[in-house]
């Protein structure tokens, strides 16, 4: 009877030994565990910066459009808008009319807008500047979207290799000590699983934010290029 008490005390012990918080287990973890840990503790910060980046310039984005295109369809003078914006337009829908403009004033100085098939031709010229400079304006706003998508994909894995590694010292801890109670295995354990907790973490508002800004930003684009088709015809 006496030794098992022993044991009762020396399990309670080491037991008490092990901080369980988070910090307590990023602490205690062996440094590969660790170095998995803040790399998707980073991840997950940066994906979160990006998310509010995004969502905080798309709503500007949007609002900008809104009172251009009511500048647009007020019924005034087109080259007074672009007189007052062409040089420094400040979203992409006025950069598309501004890029139009250009085109379109360009080749009025030089006389192309005399004929049915000059005309033609500077049609095509205009919506080839509106369309690259929607695929610019696209690109930059697009940018850092590949993290998201990449840190959704990759972090549960990374999370689980951090598992299995954290696994990986808890049975050799087993084997070390010859005693297979939880007070030996359940510290590396729970190191194990806080990084696949971490993982989940940072993957999970990954896709769910990849996917929501993917479709506004696709909304977006087709709202550019149906202003872009309207101004053509206008044109």
């Amino acid at each position: 009877m006496e030794p098992t008490v022993i044991d009762s005390v020396a399990l309670a012990g080491s037991v008490a030994a092990h901080d369980m918080s988070p910090l307590g287990l990023f602490m205690q973890a062996d440094w590969i565990v660790k170095t998995v840990m803040l790399m998707l503790a980073l991840a997950s910060l940066w994906c979160w910066a990006i998310i509010f980046d995004k969502a905080m310039t798309l709503r500007k984005l949007r609002r900008h459009a809104a009172q251009f295109e009511e500048s647009f369809w007020s019924g005034g003078s087109l080259e007074d808008l672009y007189d007052r914006i062409g040089n420094r337009p400040s979203d992409p829908m006025a950069s598309i009319f501004a890029a139009a403009m250009r085109e379109w004033r360009r080749s009025a100085a030089k006389g192309l807008t005399a004929t049915g098939q000059l005309r033609t031709s500077l049609r095509s010229r205009i919506e080839q500047a509106m369309n690259v400079t929607i695929g610019r304006e696209m690109e930059q706003l697009e940018k850092h979207m590949p993290f998201l998508a990449s840190v959704g994909s990759t972090a549960p894995f990374i999370g689980l290799f951090g598992t299995v590694w954290g696994s990986m010292n808890s049975f050799s801890s087993i084997a070390v000590s010859k005693n297979t109670s939880l007070a030996v295995v359940a510290p590396g354990i729970a190191e194990a699983l806080f990084a696949t907790a971490l993982g989940l973490v940072a993957a999970i508002p990954a896709v769910l934010a990849y996917n929501k800004l993917s479709n506004d930003l696709a909304k977006y684009a087709a709202r550019l290029e149906a202003f872009g088709a309207e101004f053509s015809s206008i044109l």
